[in-house]
């Protein structure tokens, strides 16, 4: 599923407008972006928690030349998935 589907079935499934439903999903989507990007942390309780893993400095190797490079420590976001989620993922096998 991808934004314009999730914002279609939104849109069907509480039977509002189609603009209304865009508004929702990108207010949510915004909301949940801002806060990873202060650092916070964000639970849905039964669906996951995304989280800021960060990851220091570190030597690799340019795949072309096999030269050394530093690599530059960096914060990426992080799903861990919830109990509920996972059981209802894994009962649909």
């Amino acid at each position: 599923m991808n934004k314009s589907e999730l914002i279609e079935t939104l849109s069907q499934d509480i039977d509002i407008p189609h603009r209304e439903a865009a508004a929702i999903t990108n207010t949510i989507i915004e909301t949940m972006t801002d806060a990873l990007a202060k650092g916070d942390s964000i639970e849905i309780r039964g669906f996951g928690s995304f989280v800021i893993k960060k990851y220091g400095s570190y030597e690799g190797r340019n795949p072309k030349t096999g030269q050394k490079i530093k690599v530059k420590p960096k914060s990426l976001p992080f799903f861990k998935v919830g109990k509920d989620l996972r059981e209802q993922v894994n009962s649909h096998k």
